[in-house]
């Protein structure tokens, strides 16, 4: 009752209406609404990571405690199956949509909103031990990761490998991630020349196991997630790969003016524009694209310049459905911002 008793105190000059008015003005202000349900997320281990702490920071918000997010990650492949069959709100995914995806979703009724929403490079890691090896070339990549290749030794891969004596009779072990993940299109499409187009003989595992392996085996060469590498950097070696201009190492700083070449991409996030229409998960896209600059760093990702994501945010507001890539392939020169904006109409 403190502000009515300021009100009396001021009798004669303000009317004892108009404090009960001031008073209710106090009193009712709305508190922010509680929102409620659950919102499933599935898609890419690559993305996981992002959307994990995204869930993590929108559950730390008290209007936000009863909304119950679920993140898993079955891969790129596996997630946008389960997206188009109408089974999730949210799909990472490391690569952009495929044609035959776009079908399947449009099969079942599924529009999607494609949003970016940060860069992630592909890091090239052998054993902390193997502090001898520094870079490796793009060719020397396919050679090694191309089906039917002679590559079973470190001294196969050429001389300057030849040269180690201690590596060079030593056989190679290979790990990447397998073919439900976005990350296993990305790289054999960049470095053997055809998407899914490798050699058997690679242990096939998910990126967070990959960490344990390479850790455990001296003889070791991986590819994953960039974001791996730098969660677990101080147990895995990194190589620098020269794309044709020198070795270059991945980092926030290469990846995202795009010197870390050709093993630098953006990441997505696909929301289902049925789903949208639902308060908790229009809030929680909206959150996610708000904080995700902040989070998607704070897990080693690079987060897209200010421009980019107010674009991106803008096409989730107008609910722009499709792909930005419907007029140009994943692997076009044009700029993210340049895509966004000539996809910018509903």
């Amino acid at each position: 009752m403190k502000n009515i008793s300021k009100c009396f105190v001021l009798t004669g000059v303000i009317s004892f209406g108009v404090c009960l008015n001031a008073f209710a003005t106090v009193e009712q202000k709305p508190a922010a609404a509680k929102l409620t349900g659950q919102i499933i997320i599935d898609g890419s281990s690559t993305v996981y990571p992002v959307s994990e702490a995204v869930a993590e920071a929108f559950g730390s918000v008290a209007e936000n405690k009863s909304v119950q997010v679920k993140v898993a990650q079955s891969g790129t492949g596996g997630g946008f199956q389960k997206f188009c069959r109408a089974e999730t709100d949210i799909s990472g995914a490391s690569r952009p949509i495929k044609e035959s995806e776009k079908d399947l979703c449009a099969k079942n009724g599924v529009k999607f909103i494609e949003l970016p929403i940060a860069y992630d490079g592909i890091a090239i890691v052998v054993n902390k031990k193997n502090s001898s090896i520094k870079s490796i070339t793009t060719a020397d990549l396919k050679r090694i990761w191309e089906p039917n290749s002679s590559v079973k030794v470190w001294g196969d891969i050429g001389p300057a490998f030849a040269q180690n004596k201690n590596l060079k009779n030593e056989k190679i072990k290979l790990y990447g991630p397998g073919p439900e993940h976005g990350t296993f299109d990305y790289f054999t499409e960049t470095i053997v020349g055809k998407e899914k187009s490798i050699r058997s003989d690679f242990s096939a595992i998910n990126p967070d196991v990959i960490v344990t392996a390479v850790k455990g085996d001296p003889n070791a060469l991986a590819y994953f997630g960039f974001a791996y590498y730098y969660e677990n950097r101080d147990k895995l070696g990194l190589l620098a790969v020269d794309g044709g201009k020198g070795p270059v190492l991945p980092s926030a700083t290469t990846i995202a003016d795009g010197t870390y070449q050709p093993l630098s991409r953006p990441i997505f996030i696909y929301v289902s524009e049925k789903a949208t229409n639902r308060p908790e998960v229009s809030a929680f896209v909206n959150f996610y694209i708000k904080n995700v600059p902040e989070l998607a760093s704070q897990v080693g990702y690079v987060p897209l310049p200010k421009k980019v994501n107010d674009l991106v945010g803008s096409r989730f507001q107008k609910k722009i459905t499709g792909s930005i890539y419907e007029t140009s392939k994943p692997g076009s020169k044009l700029s993210l911002q340049q895509l966004l904006s000539q996809r910018g109409k509903p």
